[in-house]
């Protein structure tokens, strides 16, 4: 059976590479637009945490013997605490300068971080197996389905929707939200607005950790693996809309998808065709899909 001249199989299966694209680009942007809507900081050092969370997961593995499960939960909480404890001691001390001392100290950071790791394991890819509880797959009679990767679609999808409403629809979130518009004032009903701003980018970085150790058994566990997805993920987010959760998730599986139906129709621009979108957006409405000028 064919669709538009195109075997069935082989489209449904490049929708769903698209889609697991997309559970990255939103899992990494959403990070991204929870660091920089609420804290004002550019953090170009999320590829190489979202790096970190896979290696901390192969390091688990092999020096500990901790499988897949236990990984998903302590990698990210392990690079969270790194990134908080970057947070206090280095970009506390840019928020009341330009934007671009924070991109210039986090863009540094991430050289430094995706520096050092090469030099113990090489570039070459270091396998990581998948839980033995996911292995396999289903037979949807138009696609066969692994159910590794339906899990990381679904999971992401959940991980998305739990962030969005814990920023846009409880308490929580709207002392975020408020203390990001007037300190001061949050600082006087007795909440600790410094502590809450670490919290904040640790959560951030631990998203990126997340989407790093979901990774690992797809796209194997490199020191490179976030340099080039970041640049992809940084114009999800301007597609997007700087800071705007719901835009952060949207744009993200979308762009996933139409990468992936970019492969079947016109492969020559599938590398391109998300920063043909961006430059389209840009044009059109410069503060993004969902974004907003401040």
């Amino acid at each position: 059976m064919e669709i538009f001249g195109i075997p069935t199989q082989a489209l449904f299966g490049q929708l769903l590479i698209g889609l697991i694209n997309g559970s990255f680009y939103a899992l990494l942007s959403l990070g991204l637009a929870v660091i920089f809507g609420l804290l004002n900081i550019i953090n170009f050092t999320h590829g190489a945490q979202y790096m970190m969370g896979a290696f901390c997961a192969y390091f688990l593995f092999t020096r500990l013997g901790i499988g897949y499960w236990w990984a998903l939960a302590i990698a990210p909480l392990a690079v969270g605490l790194v990134g908080m404890v970057i947070e206090r001691l280095m970009l506390a001390r840019l928020y009341k300068l330009d934007h671009l001392y924070g991109l210039l100290l986090t863009f540094g950071l991430a050289l430094i971080i995706q520096g050092l790791f090469p030099n113990e394991y090489g570039t070459s890819e270091i396998p990581y197996a998948m839980p033995q509880e996911l292995s396999g797959g289903r037979n949807l009679g138009f696609m066969f389905l692994p159910n590794y990767r339906a899990w990381v679609i679904l999971a992401s999808i959940v991980m998305c929707l739990a962030t969005w409403f814990v920023i846009e629809k409880t308490r929580l979130g709207s002392y975020l939200r408020a203390a990001t518009e007037n300190p001061a004032l949050v600082q006087a009903f007795g909440i600790n607005v410094p502590r809450m701003i670490t919290l904040t980018y640790g959560f951030g970085v631990a998203l990126a950790a997340f989407a790093g150790v979901m990774a690992a058994p797809i796209y194997q566990v490199n020191p490179l693996m976030g340099a080039d997805l970041i640049i992809v993920v940084f114009a999800v987010v301007v597609i997007g809309g700087m800071g705007s959760i719901m835009g952060s998730i949207v744009t993200g599986f979308a762009l996933g998808l139409i990468e992936g139906l970019t492969k079947v129709f016109y492969p020559e621009a599938s590398n391109t065709v998300i920063f043909i979108i961006m430059a389209i957006v840009l044009m059109i409405k410069p503060a993004g899909l969902f974004g907003t000028q401040r």
